[in-house]
């Protein structure tokens, strides 16, 4: 009998520990974490979905910009062929890559969209600016996932470094998770050149 009370109080005192030591918190926050990933992914591949209608739209385009199509077909391909699993998310150099790996293609398809300024036909192209509106679209849903995605990680890695929980972190494997930066930092920390040109 007083064993029985015994364990009973010990697995009430453990139960205990566990809810004020943030285990559940952390489990809560690694699948909202893993649930905002996913939709950072699916935006990415939303974008990647639209790049051959648009490559396709701007080949008939005659004597077009060769080397940008190059450049937008080979990103894409950089893009896609990256293979995420959920250990990237835990995975600093992996995120890194792919990060690096979709900022070449957001940069190549910015690229092309400048370029297609020069082309009056495809700007006069219904099936071109239609694909236009939804890459532009996808652009804000890409920004609005990543948001959610680096705010789950903020509350992940707060809760994985503040005490007490950094202790069940600690004991349960609990690593502080890599977040989304921006690739060109150094280069937007810059102030823009501003040249107005001689006035005519």
């Amino acid at each position: 009998m007083v064993k029985r009370v015994m364990v009973w109080w010990a697995a009430a005192w453990l139960s205990l520990l566990l809810v004020g030591c943030g285990y559940n918190d952390f489990q809560r926050l690694d699948e909202q974490t893993r649930s905002a990933w996913s939709e950072v992914l699916n935006q990415f591949q939303r974008r990647a979905d639209l790049v051959p209608n648009l490559v396709a739209t701007v080949k008939g385009e005659a004597n077009f910009e060769q080397q940008t199509l190059t450049r937008v077909i080979e990103a894409r391909a950089s893009a896609t062929a990256m293979t995420v699993t959920p250990e990237t998310l835990n995975d600093p150099q992996a995120m890194q890559r792919f990060q690096q790996a979709q900022a070449g293609l957001g940069s190549a398809l910015s690229r092309l969209l400048v370029v297609s300024e020069n082309y009056p036909n495809l700007k006069a192209n219904q099936g071109f600016q239609d694909l236009r509106v939804q890459l532009e679209g996808t652009e804000n849903r890409i920004a609005v996932a990543r948001n959610r995605y680096i705010q789950s990680v903020q509350q992940y890695n707060v809760l994985a470094r503040s005490f007490p929980s950094n202790l069940t972190a600690m004991a349960f494997g609990y690593a502080v998770k890599p977040n989304l930066s921006v690739p060109n930092e150094a280069q937007i920390s810059q102030p823009p050149a501003v040249d107005f040109g001689p006035s005519k």
